[in-house]
């Protein structure tokens, strides 16, 4: 079964993000943690032509020019200076999407997505999506509870409307 948590939790889930998680829970048997050890790479695979469908850039590769650059920095000119990559990115919502694996709670890199989406241009609303079993940890269980600390606190104001987490 597909988990997911919307921030702020005193706001709904948008229809837009809504269409995301229905889209993980329709590849749900295909992606499925408990049953599949499919990397990063092979998650956004099973995932991309319905994230096409609904209009999201996904990446399609490794190569450099098949990375999704997102800007950062702007500078002389309107040149770009610095961007991120993003797993996929839909301009109209303004919505990047990170699949994480075995990443996300091991080397914290579901806090450099939350950072890198902060610091993108255009970007409101962060989706990072998280194995639920991985060496018999359960990664969304560890992601939701440290995103449940954070708006808990009230000390950090982030620049975003909303981040969703899921969890497959």
């Amino acid at each position: 079964m597909i988990n997911w948590q919307y921030y702020p939790k005193s706001d709904a889930i948008p229809n837009h993000l809504q269409r995301i998680v229905d889209i993980f829970k329709q590849h749900y048997t295909s992606i499925d943690s408990s049953q599949h050890k499919l990397n990063s790479n092979g998650v956004l695979l099973v995932l991309k032509e319905s994230l096409l469908d609904d209009n999201f850039e996904v990446e399609k590769g490794n190569k450099l020019e098949d990375k999704i650059q997102v800007p950062v920095l702007f500078g002389r000119d309107g040149r770009l200076e610095k961007s991120f990559q993003v797993d996929a990115f839909q301009e109209k919502t303004e919505i990047v999407i990170e699949v994480e694996a075995g990443r996300a709670v091991t080397n914290y890199q579901f806090l450099k997505d939350l950072f890198e989406a902060c610091m993108m241009h255009n970007i409101t609303f962060l989706v990072i999506a998280v194995r639920k079993v991985y060496r018999n940890h359960n990664d969304f269980e560890t992601v939701i509870t440290h995103f449940d600390t954070l708006f808990a606190s009230g000390r950090l104001k982030l620049p975003l409307k909303g981040i969703l987490i899921i969890g497959y």
